[in-house]
This record gives structure tokens, sequence and C-alpha cells, in this order.
């Protein structure tokens, strides 16, 4: 009798202790629907570029793949202040089931877009508008469906779901580039160019039409969303109203982040790429080799992204993001320096490990402080805008980067930028408050530390 008290004890604590049904799935759409995001943001980048020539002509290669992801971007800020606005209007599921399928369908039309043979530049025209349409849904997607994730989570588990959903970005990145080295080891090039690249626009189609099926069936509104009628202006309180400084706040330490994301991984592959300094200024890494390096760097970096987000439960947002933003001004630029300067392959990776590591990990805790930064009515447009809009000075790189390269050498400037975005992120989290972990409650501001 004892033994079987101790047992339904024992089911009944387990049971408690595991989430509610409607927590797991909205938590599960989050990570996939994240993943499927992230999938659809990096393909054009990865999966176009071997079949640039046969879809666009031979001329000003580069300046066509730079419009491609200039056009994404634009799209992005506009869909999270859009899409935003109307979850926290309408509700996160509704919102996030309407974004998906303007993903789905955004996605497949470029699979179907002629090459220039064809239409001539009515190809690349055709693709930039189909990109800007796409990336406005795309910001919708994560501005309603990560929100939503994060109210339907318990406290003591938010910063590990947050660490789960954004460590999607790198395995998306990583399995698009595995998917482009296997379709291009077994097909010929002209196969790739033809068709080969169409599948993988197919399969992104295919993933967010599965994400909408799966929101449809599956996943219900998240309990702290109300409808009262005091959401008239979510997008005009955060830009403008009493949320403002919650915004501009969260814009500084983000710009902070995403300034890290693009100098310790494109302009770090392509420093390496052009055998700039590479293994000790002895040799080269070729494409593939520098293809291996990134993949071991990405998935270092997703595993700690997870277990950041996990820590920041225990350390709180604001003293995580001020500590690893102290950190990565101190160690970012050692360990750009030292990948260039590594003397053989072994050493080389292991700097790309820890740079990535001391740099993009701090993504983690950012579904859960962006959300808690925000109360209800405002969250969806708070999260949206705050995480969409601070990619874009950090993606102008570009055009700031060779001006400051010129004064302080190829690799010190990245340096520099490195330094910049640490102490970025440290300065934007000390302006805010830490929020306490409780419950996400209704209209009030999440209760505050000092």
């Amino acid at each position: 009798m004892s033994r079987s008290r101790s047992l339904t004890a024992a089911s009944n604590s387990a049971a408690e202790s595991r989430p509610p049904l409607g927590t797991r799935r909205a938590v599960r759409g989050g990570i996939f629907g994240n993943y499927v995001d992230q999938f659809d943001i990096f393909l054009p980048v990865i999966a176009l570029a071997p079949a640039s020539a046969q879809l666009f002509g031979s001329d000003n290669l580069v300046g066509n793949a730079g419009l491609i992801f200039v056009a994404t971007l634009l799209g992005r800020p506009i869909g999270a202040a859009i899409f935003g606005s109307i979850s926290d209007r309408i509700g996160r599921t509704a919102t996030t089931k309407v974004a998906l399928l303007g993903v789905a369908l955004t996605t497949l039309l470029i699979a179907l877009v002629p090459d220039h043979t064809v239409l001539g530049g009515g190809t690349l025209a055709a693709i930039l508008l189909l990109r800007f349409v796409g990336g406005i849904f795309l910001g919708g997607e994560y501005t309603s469906a990560i929100p939503l994730a994060m109210e339907w989570s318990r406290p003591e588990r938010r910063g590990l779901v947050s660490g789960l959903i954004m460590w999607m970005s790198p395995w998306a990145n990583a399995s698009i580039a595995g998917m482009v080295f296997v379709l291009q080891s077994v097909l010929d090039a002209a196969a790739y160019n033809q068709w080969g690249w169409r599948t993988l626009f197919v399969l992104g189609s295919l993933l967010a039409f599965t994400m909408l099926f799966y929101y449809r069936a599956r996943v219900e509104e998240s309990p702290q969303w109300q409808r009262p009628g005091q959401r008239a202006h979510p997008l005009k309180e955060i830009l403008v109203g009493r949320h403002r400084r919650a915004l501009w706040q969260v814009f500084i330490m983000m710009s902070g982040l995403w300034l890290l994301t693009n100098m310790a991984i494109p302009v770090l592959a392509g420093q390496l790429g052009s055998g700039a300094g590479a293994l000790g200024a002895t040799g080269t890494l070729d494409g593939r080799t520098l293809s291996c390096a990134m993949m071991i760097g990405t998935a270092a970096s997703a595993l700690t992204m997870a277990a950041c987000g996990h820590l920041s439960t225990f350390t709180g947002r604001r003293r995580f993001f001020m500590g690893f933003g102290v950190l990565t001004a101190a160690a970012g630029p050692l360990a750009f320096l030292a990948v260039f300067t590594a003397p053989n392959l072994a050493q080389l990776v292991l700097t790309v490990v820890v740079l990535q590591v001391v740099t993009v990990s701090a993504y983690g805790p950012v579904g859960a402080y962006l959300v808690e930064r925000f109360p209800t009515s405002v969250r969806a447009s708070g999260y949206g805008v705050g995480y969409s809009l601070s990619i874009v000075i950090p993606a102008l790189y570009p055009y700031y980067l060779p001006a400051l390269q010129s004064v302080l050498g190829q690799q010190g400037a990245v340096a520099s930028l490195l330094a910049l975005g640490g102490v970025l992120i440290a300065v934007g989290a000390f302006l805010g408050p830490e929020a306490a972990r409780v419950d996400l409650d209704g209209e009030s501001q999440p209760q505050l530390r000092n």
C-alpha cells in the first residue's frame, strides 16, 4: 500500500511539473516556426549564389545578390510593424497563420520564376518583389509566434524556451549550407542552375505550409492575450507613446547584437575566403575547408545559445546582457584577431568557435527579454519592431566598413566594430530595468527590479 501511494504521488508530481498541453504546443510552434522563418531568410543568400549567373546573367552578380538581401532587409521591419500591430489587436495565433501563409506562397513563387533567358531583367525584378513581400511576412511570423510561445511559457522555463527558439537560426543556416553542398555534389552545374536550387525553395514553402497546418490544428491563443478596447494604437504607443523609451533602449542593445552577427559571420567568412592573413599568412582556405570551419563554429554557438537562454533565468536578463556585453567587448576582438594568426587549421577552427561563442551566443535570452520588456497590449509590436528595426544599421556595414578599414586596417576595423557591438549590448541593457521572473501579466508593465 505504501509503495502504491509513493508511485501515485510520484506520478502526480511528474504530471504537475510537466507543462500543460497548450504550453507544449505553443512552444513547439515557436521553436520549429523560427526554424522555418530562418530557413526562408537564409535560403536566397545561400541557395541562389551558385546559380546567380544563370538566373540574372553574368553582369554585376555581387550587386544583384546585395539587392536581394536589401529587399528582404527592408521588408522585415515593415512586416514587424504591420503584423505586430495586428497581433496586438486580434491575437497572436491568427496573425501567425496569415504570416505563415504569406511566407509559404512567396517562397513557392520564387521557385517558379523563369531565368533571365526567358524574362531578361524581369527575373531579378520578380525575385526582388517576392523577397520584399516575403520579408514582410517573415517579419510578421516571428513578431507573432515568439511572443505567443513566451506568453504560454512558465517563468522558470522562459529563458530555456527562448534559447531553444533562438538556436534554430544557426541550425537553419547550417542545414541550408549542407543541402546546397549535397545538391552540388550529386548534380552537375547545369542541373543545379536550372532546377536544383528550386527544390530548396519548394522545400521551404512546404515547411511553411506544414507549420501553418500545425497552428491551425494545434495552437491556441495565449491566456495572457485579451481583447481590451484600449489596444487601438500599439505602434504609436511604442514609437512616440509611453513605451517609446523601452523601444529605443531595446534598439540600442539589439543593434549591438546584429553588429556582432555581421562581423563574426559574413565578414569573417569573407576575409577567410579571400585568404587575407589566414593560417598565419602562410596559406589560404579552400571553400570546403572554410565551410567546415564556419559550420563547426555555428554548431558550437547554437549549443551555447540555448545554454545562455537558460542561464539568464538565474542571473536575470539585464545582468546577463550587461556581463555578456563586457565579455564580448574584451574577448571578441582578441578572438577575431587570433583567427588570422592561427598557425594551423586546428587552431584556426578553435578560434572561430571561440569567436562564435563570445558573440552570437547572446541571442539565447533575446526572446524572453524582449517579451518581458513590453506589456501584453503592445508586446508583439515592441518585440517585432525592436528586433527588426535594429537590423538595418548593422546590415549596412558594406558602406562604412571599407572607410574604417582604410584607417584601422582590414582586421583592425572589424575588431573595433566587435568591441563596439559589445559596448552597445552592455549599455543598452544597463539603460533598461531588470524584469522580475514572474508570469507575464495583461496590461501592466512587467514587475521590475532595480
